[in-house]
């Protein structure tokens, strides 16, 4: 069971949390994370773009000239995708992207995100944030007393306004809520600041 130091809002250690093991300390699974990378960022994409064929393009509906006689070649319609302004041929139509993982498929990636961190010295256990209102000069102290200068994730127990709209305002600083962490945010910042309460949530809802 692995012990991660608890830190206070100006960077002082308080003491000490263990962690679980079958959370922060499992076997690393590279394939499974980079299913789930790609699963997360298949599902960003909003697959509206559209064309229209020959049949859904407007006119056409006359013949451009007589079949024989003219010395030109033959065409049924000024919509076919030859002619400019025509249909297109094969374009893109609106389709889901989306893929899927078995679920313990995904808890077993996050894991393996999670330990990444972990061994990587990336994973910083805060023992609260208690915020009346958004400043996000508050946040910026905060992680100047931990000393992350890097791109970084604060994992919060519950939904707080108050981390959100003050995160939202600093370059490469995100919040997020511990039951919603997923790969692709825990691999792409270079720190994870996790309050001692979202560690009992995520331990709860990944173990």
């Amino acid at each position: 069971m692995p012990k991660v130091a608890l830190y206070n809002n100006e960077g002082s250690q308080v003491g000490e949390v263990n962690l679980q093991d079958s959370v922060f300390a499992t076997d690393i699974n590279e394939k499974l994370m980079h299913d789930a990378v790609n699963m997360y960022l298949a599902s960003q994409r909003r697959g509206t773009s559209s064309t229209k064929q020959r049949g859904e393009v407007r006119g056409g509906g006359q013949k451009p000239w007589r079949q024989k006689g003219t010395g030109r070649a033959r065409h049924g319609s000024i919509r076919s995708p030859i002619w400019v302004g025509g249909g297109i041929t094969f374009g893109p139509k609106p389709r889901d992207f989306a893929l899927k993982m078995p679920k313990k498929a995904k808890k077993k990636a996050i894991k393996s995100a999670l330990s990444t961190k972990l061994q990587n010295g990336e994973l910083l256990i805060l023992e609260e944030i208690n915020m009346e209102a958004p400043k996000t000069k508050e946040i910026i102290k905060l992680l100047e007393n931990l000393k992350v200068n890097n791109k970084a994730m604060v994992v919060t127990a519950e939904s707080d306004i108050n981390v959100y709209r003050s995160t939202r305002n600093i370059p490469g600083v995100s919040s997020m809520i511990a039951k919603n962490l997923n790969v692709y945010e825990i691999l792409n910042h270079d720190q994870l600041i996790i309050t001692k309460d979202a560690v009992s949530i995520i331990e709860e809802v990944f173990c």
